[in-house]
């Protein structure tokens, strides 16, 4: 027997192993068209392994980013079902109790007969954009790093994106899967929230491809003005503004939020704080303190990850997952947490009304992004290419799950610049539910 053969022999006697331990229904299909189990169903669940190279790389490096990249060059392919099928698979023994019903014995012995193969490629991912991603808050730095996400492809985006292209959290009224509908109820409940009125100045931070500016304006009589770091977007808002004949009521201006004049009645920031980094947290406060007119109401809409004991073992402590996000999807983005964001309103002149939670809606809407561009992966594959394409999709359905079981979490804080008497803000929140 070759030693070729002898590896698949045991690989394939070690994945028998380990599907009986742990008792997990799904199969494998190897490089040479084995299959464990040797009656594995052709619509069942399976991993599918294209060559020895990619089980060597993930013994010699069992890690978060080596699974990530064998996955977006389908080296490691999985087949009839997605992630959240995966997911959905209950283990016979609990994950700390794995070792224990391990043969390490034929573990070692695969481990060892694959340690020297070589690991083969594609290796799409080792030099990304996130590898080298500044934290200086430099408008050059953010544009770097904004650009690098949304830039993408306005075509790729409206592959899984609402006609309204708002790429933020949509907001469910009841359970439902029209995207379009949940994301007009979204643009609706900021605007009442921020309780706009006819011909009140309004400025939406990080404002994408327009939607939230444009719909205030359309249905709420608002002076908008958006900005924006993505060039593309920009781009887009502008022709969008334009087709729509709505360009003394709505502008667009590709800047830095940092560098805005002027001051607005209404600020809305809608998943943009994510990119500003700790280390720039104290301008961007004071910059949404210096844009909002004293008697106006601001909108903190980001994405926060749970509290831990201390602000520093809250950031030196950082999952894998998303680390991984970080180089690969939002270079130079980071978290803070809910308690952090209200300090930090506090502490630069804010006056805190409310906070809501919407992590459930968040675990919907990125399913249902996940599923629209799974479903349109060949267009997809055309406009960005398939590594790409099935990052996003990882990206996409790992978030999801992460909102569904509360390691991630989104918050709406609205807020006041801090004065003596009456904020303007009614007593009940009655006014937002008409």
């Amino acid at each position: 027997m070759t030693a070729a053969a002898r590896r698949l022999q045991s690989l394939t006697s070690l994945l028998a192993h380990l599907r009986e331990r742990l008792g997990v229904e799904i199969g494998f299909v190897l490089w040479d068209g084995t299959a464990v189990p040797a009656d594995l169903a052709p619509n069942a669940l399976a991993f599918a392994i294209a060559d020895e190279g990619a089980v060597a790389a993930l013994i010699r490096r069992p890690k978060l980013d080596t699974l990530i990249n064998l996955l977006v060059s389908a080296r490691l392919e999985l087949r009839n079902g997605t992630m959240f099928d995966l997911m959905s698979l209950r283990l016979r023994v609990r994950s700390k109790d794995i070792l224990k019903t391990l043969d390490k014995t034929l573990a070692l012995r695969t481990a060892l007969q694959f340690l020297f193969v070589p690991r083969g490629g594609p290796w799409p991912l080792e030099q990304v954009r996130g590898d080298k991603a500044g934290r200086d808050g430099s408008e050059k730095t953010n544009r770097e790093n904004v650009q690098y996400h949304y830039d993408l492809s306005n075509d790729f985006y409206a592959l899984f994106l609402d006609p309204e292209m708002v790429y933020s959290c949509a907001h469910f009224t009841v359970p439902h899967d029209d995207i379009a509908r949940a994301q007009r109820d979204k643009l609706d409940t900021i605007c009442r929230k921020l309780r706009l009125k006819p011909d009140e100045t309004f400025l939406d931070i990080g404002c994408g491809w327009g939607a939230l500016p444009i719909h205030a304006a359309r249905h709420y009589g608002v002076r908008a003005h958006g900005v924006t770091l993505a060039e593309e977007q920009y781009i887009y808002a502008k022709e969008k503004v334009a087709r729509l004949g709505l360009q003394d009521r709505v502008t667009f201006e590709f800047k830095d939020y940092s560098r805005l004049d002027g001051a607005f009645d209404k600020v809305a920031s809608i998943g943009m704080f994510e990119h500003v980094g700790r280390d720039n947290y104290e301008t961007y406060f004071k910059t949404m303190h210096r844009l909002l007119k004293p008697d106006g109401l601001y909108l903190h809409h980001t994405i926060a990850r749970p509290a831990k004991h201390t602000d520093r073992e809250f950031f030196r402590k950082r999952s894998a997952e998303f680390d991984a996000i970080g180089r690969y999807i939002f270079p130079g983005g980071e978290l803070d947490h809910l308690g952090m964001s209200i300090a930090n309103l506090e502490r630069h002149g804010f006056e805190v009304h409310d906070v809501e939670a919407w992590r459930e809606h968040y675990a919907r809407t990125t399913r249902l992004w996940h599923d629209r561009l799974l479903a349109n992966f060949a267009a997809a594959e055309r406009e960005v290419g398939a590594v790409k394409t099935r990052m996003w999709l990882i990206y996409l359905a790992g978030v999801s799950i992460g909102f569904e079981r509360a390691r991630i979490g989104i918050f709406q804080t609205l807020a006041s610049k801090r004065k003596r008497g009456a904020s303007g803000v009614p007593l009940s929140r009655a006014d937002l539910y008409r």
